[in-house]
């Protein structure tokens, strides 16, 4: 994949509604966040080559310069020393030297373009990549949110107030039961007295009856 590509074609809102419609959004943005990490690295690498592109022409363009002026210098001393050939010598280098120097200059100031521009657009995807890790969280988040409501309203469609009620009822009928069946108990006691305790029962019913006989004779007239 060439530098940029990704960049290219696609814009951030694509890339956005894609992946708002994707099945596991946070899956895709960080297989995306992988490629334009990817991307970046190469990339990194390019503008680091056009930037040395850069400072090479200019290093050579800023050597011719001053060869020139160097020269320049030279043919004005061997002019003052009359010394014709040195000083033609020197101006033929010169004119060489200038010459260089508008060459050198001219691929400087196409390759400093070139570097400038993939400087911006190397910002450009460094910002999209913070947006995109920015956006993640955020999805990650949302989904996160969604799958514990789910999950929530799957437990809870158990507790409907219809099933509960049921439950409830359920429960007081097993506690009538109970009920019925500790009196039912109680009864069948009472009938399967033994027969000391029935005699047991006459003769104190009798003591009773023989005090109150008493109490009333006392008092009669």
């Amino acid at each position: 994949m060439s530098i940029f590509k990704r960049l290219r074609d696609l814009t951030m809102s694509n890339l956005y509604s894609l992946i708002e419609k994707a099945e596991d959004p946070v899956k895709l943005t960080d297989q995306y966040l992988r490629d334009m990490q990817d991307d970046l690295e190469e990339a990194e690498k390019a503008v680091a080559a056009q930037i040395a592109l850069e400072k090479k022409f200019k290093q050579l363009y800023e050597e011719q310069e001053a060869l020139v002026a160097k020269r320049e210098e030279q043919a004005h001393i061997a002019a003052q020393a009359q010394n014709i050939d040195l000083a033609r010598r020197a101006l033929e280098e010169k004119k060489t030297a200038a010459s260089k120097a508008a060459e050198y200059k001219a691929s400087y100031e196409q390759n400093k373009l070139a570097a400038d521009n993939l400087r911006e657009k190397l910002e450009e995807m460094r910002k999209q990549i913070s947006e995109l890790k920015n956006k993640r969280e955020t999805l990650a988040a949302r989904v996160n949110a969604a799958k514990a409501q789910k999950k929530i309203n799957q437990t809870m469609s158990g507790f409907s107030n219809d099933s509960a009620m049921a439950g409830l009822k359920r429960m007081e009928e097993k506690a009538l039961q109970l009920e019925a069946e500790a009196e039912a108990s109680g009864e069948v006691y009472k009938k399967e007295k033994s027969l000391d305790d029935e005699i047991a029962s006459l003769s104190k019913d009798k003591q009773v009856e023989d005090e109150l006989a008493a109490l009333m004779k006392k008092y009669e007239g």
